[in-house]
């Protein structure tokens, strides 16, 4: 199944159940957080306990954490009356081009 960031923000929306949702930018930008934190927990323990290397379990486990943090990136755009679909070509662009300018590395928002 293939669906648009837009699709999945319009769907996440369905399931937005918290204080204030539709008007509260707060709350998912905690969750963000906390979903972020757990997805970098989960890559330490692949470190810590099986040597760095990634098996089929830790991935399936931290592609059910970065599908959390998708969940709260979408109800943050969408709190903030943002569409992912814009977001997401952003980016992009601006990615490329910093690489056509040769400036991928380095510091800051601006370069």
């Amino acid at each position: 199944m293939s669906l648009t960031f837009s699709e999945y923000q319009d769907r996440a929306a369905e399931t937005a159940f918290y204080p204030g949702a539709g008007n509260n930018p707060i709350y998912p930008t905690l969750g963000l957080a906390g979903e972020t934190g757990e997805v970098c927990e989960k890559v330490k323990k692949v470190i810590r306990d099986n040597g760095g290397t990634f098996d089929d379990d830790a991935i399936a486990t931290i592609e059910k954490e970065l599908g959390d943090v998708l969940w709260y990136v979408a109800r943050l755009a969408a709190e903030l009356g943002l569409d992912m679909d814009q977001i997401a070509q952003a980016n992009l662009d601006k990615l490329a081009s910093r690489k056509a300018r040769n400036h991928l590395s380095g510091s800051g928002d601006d370069r």
